[in-house]
């Protein structure tokens, strides 16, 4: 698999292959096939138990949100920020099963010319508010604290980025054991699940860099210029028709801006994720959060299988219109994004409909996207209106 054209003349990688080159001479942890390397339990030393450390940072969605935050003095734009660096951890986290008990520390790299201690301040903040808000649902988050560092030499504007840790039984791993006969969940990214304040876009932290540029208009390159990285072709630089102060209608009920639809704080599907695996842990083969490769991020944790996405959750607004802004091929667009679906789970048929109904129970979307068969080599077949897509 090759980078996507736009997506890698902006410097950016939706494979990452450089770095996966760079790794994988790496030991991969006990279960080489779960969705983050686990190790074993070297905080408690008991065989029983294994250990997991992530780290990941909300990506240039902080530079999308400086610009937000400039034309609008918005503050809270912040706090969803953190929300994102906390997500993709814990969320990735969770697709091994650990959904519980999870420490995480904060790394805030800032241009202290550019950041005033107002967006600091309410950056750690918004770590205590989401972790508040998990622990309403039964779901115990700790902050242990963390670095802020002023770095105008290699931080343009800021950079946002959480640790987490977590311990758990190995009995209760995810090893991502995904078998031919296995059918595919999706979840939705995009609504309001019950536990948010409002509609979300379905962005998540992924795709920040293609999104923003592809959508909004040259008037954010002269207005900002530290907000893009000046190495890259100008006609690739905000080369959309919008402003983030645009409005567009989700449904006759709800319209958002493109800055909220954009902006929207990636989803976590922690509660539902809990609730699935209390019921249905043994039956769950496998659980994928379509980050960094959007759809195709499953092909990391199969060996010869044939994964067929033919029923897809309907695109929301938000991706459709990156698409009409960009004219990027739709393979290109899965590859990037997620499309509408961040959570996959990979089960027995017998189980979707609970699955499903767990979902609801949150106001989240969800259905049976597609299914899994043997093949000689792994393989990603996604089939929509459009036409069939191979990777």
């Amino acid at each position: 698999m090759t980078d996507t054209n736009r997506y890698g003349k902006r410097g950016v990688s939706a494979t990452k292959s450089e770095v996966h080159e760079a790794i994988k001479h790496l030991d991969k942890g006990l279960y080489p096939m779960a969705f983050c390397k686990i190790l074993p339990d070297l905080a408690g030393g008991d065989d029983d138990y294994c250990n997991i450390m992530h780290a990941d940072t909300a990506g240039t969605k902080t530079s999308l949100a400086y610009i937000y935050w400039k034309e609008t003095k918005d503050l809270s734009v912040w706090t969803g920020v953190v929300q994102d660096a906390i997500v993709m951890n814990i969320d990735d986290m969770a697709c091994t099963g650990c959904i519980e008990n999870i420490i995480i520390s904060s790394t805030i790299g800032r241009n202290k010319s550019l950041i005033p201690g107002e967006v600091i301040k309410k950056c750690i903040e918004g770590s205590q508010v989401f972790i508040d808000k998990m622990e309403s649902l039964g779901i115990f988050i700790t902050l242990a604290g963390g670095e802020t560092a002023d770095v105008g030499d290699i931080v343009r504007t800021i950079d946002v980025g959480i640790t987490a840790f977590g311990r758990m039984p190995r009995k209760e791993v995810i090893t991502n054991r995904i078998e031919p006969g296995d059918i595919i969940v999706g979840f939705a990214s995009y609504g309001q699940a019950t536990y948010e304040d409002s509609y979300n876009g379905g962005m998540g932290s992924n795709g920040l860099t293609s999104a923003r540029h592809d959508i909004l208009s040259k008037y954010y390159a002269l207005q900002y210029p530290e907000s893009y990285d000046n190495h890259v072709d100008e006609d690739l630089i905000y080369c959309g028709s919008k402003k983030l102060s645009d409005i567009i209608r989700i449904d006759d009920s709800t319209s958002r801006t493109i800055g909220q639809l954009i902006l929207s704080p990636t989803r976590t599907y922690l509660p539902v994720i809990r609730d699935m695996l209390a019921k249905h842990a043994e039956q769950i083969t496998g659980m994928i959060h379509c980050t960094g490769g959007g759809q195709t991020k499953i092909l990391k944790f199969i060996k010869n299988r044939r994964i067929v996405k033919d029923d897809l959750l309907p695109i929301p607004p938000l991706f459709q219109l990156i698409e009409e802004e960009s004219g990027t091929s739709r393979k290109e667009m899965y590859q990037v994004f997620n499309m509408g679906h961040r959570l996959e789970a990979y089960c027995d048929e017998d189980i979707a409909k609970d699955l499903i109904d767990i979902a609801a129970s949150y106001s989240i979307d969800a259905k049976v996207i597609g299914h899994v068969s043997e093949a000689d080599e792994n393989e990603l077949i996604i089939q929509d209106d459009q036409g069939t897509y191979q990777y």
